[in-house]
């Protein structure tokens, strides 16, 4: 009989149904003989089948109780009841008296079978247990063992009771045993258990370097590192990093040992140090060197003296254990934890911090600077007592703190390497320096100069060139503002000059050469350079241009126009005669300027000024609004007419002219509005102090239209300015946000684009909504003819091909043959 390891799996059971099927064999024990009949105990399934001795095939003699025999199953006539029939005495199987031996697992995959000195290694699954250590009630506990023979694998069951030594064996125990057959049931089971070794307990670590095909793992038992191939880890390769904890087997290969079957852990699970809470100061007596040294194998290569008691101790720390990466000095008086390895009791400072009060005990030379630049991970610092910009590190702030451009920091200036250069150490050290260990200051700690606080008193030698944005370029610009003015003036006797520059000028007001001025010295603390600051005019020279006020009237692309104080005329000026800059210039603004003549005896002003605001038209302001027609604009709308003013006529009764009142740029309530001519306005009146004449003031249009249209994002209204019937909107310029549709009311002002000389509605307020849009129907006729239009009317309208289609190749029409489809068809 050979063994099936089938029928050790199932214990005996076969899968055949009560065992009817005809010519199939069985096995089985005599288990009673008498004279003429017996019984036979089946051996696949729990069944007691009888037989007659006529039915079997051999002499009768020969035939023993617990003897093997093989039989068909067939039925009695007369009862119906199986019986066995066509017995046959089989010879019984003699198992190999030898010991089987080998590694034990949970599993077949787990462990790869081997072969050592000619055993058999088989794979043990132990017996379960409850949590109190007693078998499962109401059965007999038992465990199994599986080996390997001649390529087939094979279980057989074991019972506490089959285990030498009175050893519990565990999954993955190494055994050995002898195999032993149940003549009453024929079962093959295991016998005489001997443990060989136990189960290697996992290691446990973390992943602490990894490289294109293999990496390295610290040991949590010992102080070692050990090394794995990729191809033993057990996971997703993808997602394993430098830091994750791990379990793993160790092996000897090659005479070193190996980890495999690496698998990976919960994060937290590998512990290697125990960290006392408590906080200690010490003073770092060695630092870590930036640049490792060849020699160096020290990893925690940094010291910290520290007293507790009183023992003094000396701590090592390694890059890690520092809260930041600020570079520590030696003689940092410092904050930190303990930690004990739990491996070899070894201690080390850890999670260290930096001490505000530090720079009182490093004596270090402090330097303080504003932040100039900020990049990715970097920036500058503009230094004080330096003049190239100093570079620095992100992860040199000290107290996390965010920065900024333009904050005050105090630092360190260190070398980024400690190699130099002895014939040029002076130029490599001012290359390569950086700062380091930066400290945020307070707003207005730093400072670049030094201010006098005695005041002077000096006389404008030369005037500051006015710097313009408008009309020149960044480079011509640069150049005007590099020119700087002069004052002259005495100390202590001594002619001495100082230059200044417009942006320290006080009070708005531009000295002229020959003024008279007070101002303060300002040093610069680098370079000792000295200027004029804070310079406020005390009397003008009596020989200059008589200075005039007005109001800026019209800005173009590079001049405008100034509406005088009398609000008659206007005055031309450019835009490189504006002292300050020209962008800081509105509709309106107040300016002080000289007038000057040029070519062709042109008038123009020149040094204009930007000064504090005056009065608007003029005084004594009427009570009462009138209501007007503009017959006139101002000369910035309708460039074609010979006066600046505008004029604005009041109807009398009867439609008869009225009296007309002039208004300049001042008059506008809007200074931006473009008034056009024909337009009714509401104003007041008022009286120029310097004239007397009545002029009109706080115009408001009284402007009110149709909308034509709206295309997405702007629309038309139906209003006529200059030449154009139709006035410009956005729809942005639409108040409240409503949706304006074709034929509503609104009211408007009109702005006018000093550039193109177009003019647009702003502050568009709808009035109210037009008629809803109908739907008008389709005429009868063309109703009535689409009707009476059919497929093959000859009259009907048709396709007609204008241009033939040509193919890439250039070649007119289609050169496949087109053909007609045949549903469910395929070519």
């Amino acid at each position: 009989m050979s063994f099936d390891p089938g029928l050790l799996h199932n214990n005996g059971h076969t899968a055949y149904a009560n065992g009817t099927g005809s010519g199939i064999r069985e096995t089985g024990v005599v288990e009673k003989l008498l004279t003429s009949y017996g019984f036979i105990q089946c051996s696949e399934r729990q069944a007691r089948l009888f037989f007659h001795c006529s039915q079997y095939n051999g002499a009768l003699q020969d035939l023993k109780i617990g003897d093997d025999v093989e039989f068909e199953v067939s039925s009695d006539r007369r009862t119906g009841k199986p019986i066995a029939v066509k017995l046959l005495k089989i010879k019984p199987e003699v198992l190999p008296e030898e010991r089987i031996s080998g590694q034990v697992g949970p599993d077949l995959h787990a462990y790869p079978f081997t072969v050592l000195h000619g055993y058999i290694h088989p794979v043990v699954s132990s017996i379960p247990l409850h949590l109190d250590g007693k078998s499962a009630p109401g059965q007999m506990p038992t465990g199994s063992v599986c080996y390997e023979r001649n390529g087939e694998v094979f279980y057989l069951t074991y019972t506490p009771d089959d285990v030498e030594g009175n050893v519990h064996l565990d999954t993955g125990d190494k055994v050995s045993f002898y195999m032993d057959t149940n003549k009453l049931t024929g079962a093959v089971s295991a016998r005489n258990i001997q443990l060989v070794k136990k189960k290697q307990m996992r290691c446990q670590g973390v992943v602490c370097a990894t490289k294109e095909a293999f990496g390295f793992i610290e040991r949590a038992d010992v102080v070692k590192e050990i090394f794995f191939h990729y191809s033993e880890f057990k996971g997703d390769l993808d997602a394993l990093q430098v830091g994750d904890d791990v379990e793993f087997t160790i092996k000897d290969r090659n005479g070193k040992e190996v980890a495999t079957d690496v698998r990976l852990l919960p994060q937290g699970t590998v512990v290697f140090e125990d960290i006392d809470y408590k906080l200690h100061e010490g003073t770092v007596v060695k630092v870590i060197p930036k640049i490792p040294t060849k020699n160096q194998n020290d990893p925690l290569p940094g010291r910290i003296n520290v007293r507790i008691g009183f023992t003094e101790k000396e701590l090592p720390f390694g890059e890690k254990d520092t809260r930041s990466k600020v570079t520590l000095l030696e003689g940092d008086h410092v904050q930190f934890n303990i930690s004990t390895d739990r491996r070899d009791k070894l201690e080390r400072a850890t999670r260290i911090d930096i001490l505000p009060d530090t720079f009182n005990f490093t004596k270090e030379a402090r330097e303080m600077g504003v932040i100039a630049a900020i990049r990715d991970g970097f920036g500058f610092i503009k230094c004080v007592d330096r003049d190239a910009r100093m570079f620095f590190h992100f992860s040199e702030v000290l107290e996390e703190t965010q920065l900024h451009i333009s904050d005050e920091v105090e630092f360190t200036v260190v070398p980024v390497g400690p190699v130099y250069n002895h014939f040029r150490k002076d130029m490599l050290s001012a290359q390569r320096n950086h700062a380091v260990r930066i400290k945020k200051l307070p707003k207005g700690t730093v400072s670049f100069h030094t201010q006098s606080e005695h005041r002077f008193v000096g006389v404008v030698e030369k005037e500051v060139v006015a710097v313009t944005s408008k009309n020149a370029s960044p480079t011509k610009g640069k150049e005007k503002e590099a020119e700087e003015g002069v004052i002259a003036y005495e100390d202590c006797g001594v002619k001495l000059t100082l230059p200044y520059h417009a942006k320290d000028l006080e009070g708005g007001s531009h000295p002229q050469a020959g003024d008279k001025v007070e101002f303060s010295i300002n040093e610069v603390k680098r370079t000792g350079q000295q200027s004029a600051v804070s310079i406020r005019v005390l009397n003008r020279n009596s020989s200059n241009a008589k200075r005039l006020h007005g109001f800026v009237a019209t800005l173009k692309d590079n001049f405008g126009f100034i509406e005088t104080a009398n609000h008659d005329q206007e005055i031309f000026f450019h835009y490189s005669e504006v002292c300050g800059d020209v962008e800081n210039l509105e509709l309106g603004d107040t300016v002080e300027y000289t007038l000057s003549k040029g070519k062709g005896n042109k008038v123009s002003a020149e040094k204009v000024t930007k000064v504090a605001a005056v009065n608007g038209v003029g005084e004594d302001i009427s009570a009462s609004v009138m209501m007007g027609k503009v017959i006139r604009p101002l000369r910035s709308v309708d460039p074609s007419q010979t006066e600046y003013q505008g004029l604005i006529e009041v109807p009398e009764e009867g439609g008869t002219k009225g009296q007309t009142y002039p208004f300049g740029i001042m008059g506008m309530g809007n200074k931006a509005d473009c008034l056009q001519k024909g337009e009714l306005v509401k104003f007041q009146v008022c009286t120029v102090p310097q004239t007397g004449q009545k002029m009109a003031c706080n115009v408001v249009p009284q402007r009110r239209a149709v909308v034509e249209c709206v295309k997405d994002q702007f629309g038309f209204l139906t209003y006529e300015v200059g030449e154009s019937k139709k006035l410009f909107f956005h729809v942005k310029e639409v108040q409240d946000g409503l949706e304006l549709q074709a034929g509503d009311e609104v009211e408007f002002s009109v702005v006018l684009n000093q550039r193109t000389g177009k003019c647009s509605a702003c502050n568009v307020r709808r009035v109210s909504e037009g008629p809803k849009p109908v739907v008008t129907p389709r005429p009868d006729r063309l109703v009535n003819r689409l009707k009476s239009i059919t497929l093959d009317d000859a009259s009907a309208p048709r396709l007609v091909i204008l241009r033939q289609p040509r193919g890439p190749d250039n070649s007119k029409g289609f050169n496949v043959e087109r053909k007609t489809r045949q549903p469910g068809v395929i070519d």
